[in-house]
Order: C-alpha cells, then structure tokens, then sequence
C-alpha cells in the first residue's frame, strides 16, 4: 500500500471516528459542567453560604447545577441542609439507620421527608429560585430537545447518558459510606469526597484541607475570588483544624 492510499484511509478511518469523538467530548463536558455545578452552586454557595457571588452569575450556576437532575434548587438545598441538621439520625432524609439501599438510593422517592422547605426561606424569596421550583422538569427536557436538534438521538443518548452517570457518582460516591473510607473520589466529585472534612466544617467554602487533598471545587472558587466574582469566602483557621483533629481522637481512659 503506498503512502498516499494509506493516507487515503486514515482519513477515511478518521471520518467515521470523528461523530463520536465529538459525541463523546460533548457528553464529558457536560457532565463535568453539571457536577462541577452541583459541588460549586448547589452545595458550597447555596447551602452553606460558604461564599458570596454576583447574583447573575450565582443564578448562572444554580441553572447549570439543575441539569445534573437532582431536582431543583430549593428540594436540593433543603434536603441537605436537614442531613446536616440531622445527621445519621432517623430525621436524615437519607439516614443510614434505614438500610444500604435506603441512604444510598431510595429515600429519592420519600415523598415526606423531601417536602419538607420550611429551611430555605432565603431561597423561596427570590424570583429565580421560585421559577426553577415550578418549571424544574422542563429544563433538563429543554437540553435534551437542544441535543436532539445539533444531533439527533446519538446526542441525547451521549449527553443525557453521561449527566445521569454524573448523578450516580456525584450523589452516590458523595455519600459517608464511600468518602468516609475512599477519599480520592474527590478527584471525581470535584472535592466532594473529603465528607469529613465536610462535616467537621460545612460552612467551609474548601472540603480539602491539605495541599494533597484535592478540591476542584475550591479551585474553582478561589480563581473566582482572585478575579473578584467570589466574596465573603469562608474557611477554618489553623486553631479549628487542630481543635477538630484533637477532638477525633480517641481518649484513653
């Protein structure tokens, strides 16, 4: 085969390649879109207020958050702030005192537990938010049309395929059972698997607290602050890290 036919058929080899190299790189940066959103928005800036944002990019990130198909921003932001008031206990809406199944996957579907906002006045009082509640479902359909429109059913299938593995991973992988034991899935959840660090500190606007502990999420939130879009940002002094560190050990007696 001469250079020219081999040319000819790496080119040809390319073509077919190329549709889902583009299928695939759409579907990755929408996934890591959505859970970067989920970490940054939904968690660190509306639940806890571990940072302050410009309210146009504050909604921006709460709308990108809302793709990931965790509900809405206000049923988020309630649901979790009642874990943390009531952690592992039988008020958790995911409480692991239920069962594996329960506290990993089906308190999705606990109707009660997840109807409960009298904790999100600040989120109800804002025009966005309240629309987003109303409309949730609507969104992520609007982004499936979107892809089916580039192109076709392969886009939907790549796209909203590769959103609902970042659902199962964000969600999922964040949960105490496997950050309590695996805290490298941080790489993954862009920090969200240092839950310790998390709990002994949740108003922290960084989960990893040492320069091995990588936090995408911070990241992300300390560039925002360079440039000036990020204020207020809250992190633990020195003497709380110490103090929490002392309080986990173990007393002997």
């Amino acid at each position: 085969m001469s250079a020219v036919e081999r040319l000819r058929a790496s080119m040809s080899l390319f073509e077919k390649c190329w549709p889902s190299v583009v299928r695939g790189i759409v579907a990755v940066r929408l996934g890591n879109l959505t859970g970067m959103a989920i970490s940054v928005s939904y968690h660190r800036n509306l639940t806890h207020r571990a940072f302050k944002l410009p309210k146009w990019l504050e909604y921006s990130l709460a709308y990108c958050a809302a793709h990931a198909i965790q509900g809405d921003p206000i049923d988020w932001v309630s649901t979790h702030r009642c874990h943390h008031l009531y952690a592992d206990t039988g008020r958790d809406p995911h409480s692991p005192i239920y069962g594996f199944w329960f506290s990993q996957m089906m308190w999705f579907f606990d109707s009660y537990n997840l109807t409960k906002k009298n904790n999100v006045r600040d989120l109800e009082k804002q025009w966005f938010y309240r629309f987003m509640h109303k409309t949730y479902w609507l969104h992520p359909l609007a982004l499936s049309v979107l892809l089916f429109a580039i192109g076709g059913v392969p886009y939907v299938i790549w796209g909203m395929g590769f959103v609902l593995i970042e659902l199962i991973v964000v969600r999922e992988v964040r949960s105490e059972l496997a950050c309590n034991i695996y805290g490298q899935f941080a790489l993954i959840t862009f920090g969200e698997g240092w839950h310790n660090n998390h709990h002994a500190f949740e108003y922290s606007a960084r989960h990893g607290h040492e320069w091995w502990e990588i936090d995408i999420g911070w990241y992300i939130i300390k560039f925002l602050q360079a440039i000036g879009l990020a204020t207020c940002v809250k992190l633990p002094s020195q003497t709380q890290k110490l103090a929490a560190l002392n309080k986990s050990k173990p007393r002997l007696s």
